[in-house]
């Protein structure tokens, strides 16, 4: 399992940057990301507390990828979003997907796959232009683990199978009791109809591996 979307008490999680880290590598977990909610408020203040453990990383005992999870941007603006936390020095950017759980504002799945980002995070009712343009753009689309998220991952899976696109999954962590093991996560996989588990649990290594590969 590599967890490429967890916060951090630098938005609305719950422990600091080395105890996730400690905590995802005591579960056999082999990366991370930290990638807490932004948006043009606090990228600069999140991305120049994370900077800070840059030069540190080879210590640690996983690879960690430090960004953000661009949330409630207005649709139209996600681009310059990502244009600042590209120029903050985010190594992974996430997009706050339109989960049916929370008011996330129409359009901001295409907006999101329309930019260079990483990952689109917990999309809810994903449609097939946003799905066409996600697998064209090889943009990343996530299965979660998180409660309320999860609600759709079953037609996530489903449109992944239909239209292309490449999935991960993650845990969209917030607290110590949200990371999960491998084998938690192949049982989400599985659940939400996924028949190529391996290959989504080896999307997340490729997509870690090429960030490494840039820093």
């Amino acid at each position: 399992m590599i967890d490429l979307h967890v916060h951090s008490v630098l938005s609305d999680g719950e422990l600091i940057p080395s105890e996730i880290i400690r905590r995802v590598s005591e579960l056999e977990n082999r990366g991370v990301a930290i990638t807490d909610h932004a948006d043009f408020a606090v990228i600069p203040h999140i991305m120049s507390c994370l900077r800070r453990m840059q030069d540190l990383r080879d210590d640690y005992e996983i690879p960690v990828l430090l960004g953000v999870e661009i949330t409630h941007v207005p649709p139209k603006l996600i681009g310059r979003a990502v244009e600042l936390a590209l120029a903050e020095g985010a190594e992974l950017i996430v997009v706050h997907g339109e989960t049916v759980v929370e008011p996330v504002a129409a359009g901001t799945n295409f907006a999101a796959v329309n930019e260079e980002v990483d990952i689109l995070a917990h999309p809810g009712i994903l449609d097939k232009s946003t799905a066409e343009l996600a697998a064209e753009n090889g943009i990343y689309v996530e299965i979660t683990t998180r409660r309320g998220h999860s609600l759709t991952n079953g037609l996530v899976a489903k449109l992944s199978s239909t239209y292309g696109f490449r999935l991960v999954i993650n845990t969209d962590a917030h607290s110590p009791g949200d990371f999960v093991t491998r084998r938690f996560a192949e049982k989400v996989l599985r659940g939400a109809g996924v028949e190529k588990v391996d290959d989504v649990l080896r999307n997340s290594e490729k997509l870690l591996d090429k960030k490494l590969k840039k820093i």
